[in-house]
């Protein structure tokens, strides 16, 4: 019984990962078009700050798409585990890249409280998970 939840944990896997490299290919087609559109829709090739934050909350969302990725392949289906560091890694990435498009003028004191809670959470679990080796 224990050989069909491996075989049916590995089939999971392996079409999780074929899905996740789809949405990472749509992803990075989103970003070479937002990017085209925004220089294309400026005369002298000139982005707004809009436009960039756009762009780097698209570039991000790849990174973390990337990492994700990488850690399904190398940590589950090489080793059959998640390794911890990973996981926080990409923790840190998403907040990163929310902390980079959040417009802190609109935000709610508490949310943006709540991010840098987070943020230091993240960092300390990753600092003492480094330690740690």
């Amino acid at each position: 019984m224990v050989g069909y939840l491996q075989k049916f944990e590995q089939l999971v896997v392996k079409l999780l990962t074929l899905v996740m490299s789809f949405v990472l290919i749509l992803l990075f087609v989103d970003l070479v078009w937002v990017i085209v559109r925004d220089v294309v829709s400026h005369s002298l090739f000139y982005l707004t700050p809009a436009d960039i934050h756009e762009i780097f909350g698209h570039f991000l969302l790849v990174l973390i798409g990337i990492e994700l990725l990488e850690s399904i392949i190398k940590t589950y289906l090489t080793q059959s585990l998640f390794h911890v560091e990973v996981v926080l890694l990409v923790a840190i990435i998403a907040v990163a890249r929310k902390v980079i498009i959040m417009e802190v003028s609109e935000s709610q004191p508490l949310a943006v409280i709540g991010i840098g809670v987070l943020v230091l959470a993240l960092s300390v679990g990753y600092y003492l998970l480094k330690q740690k080796d």
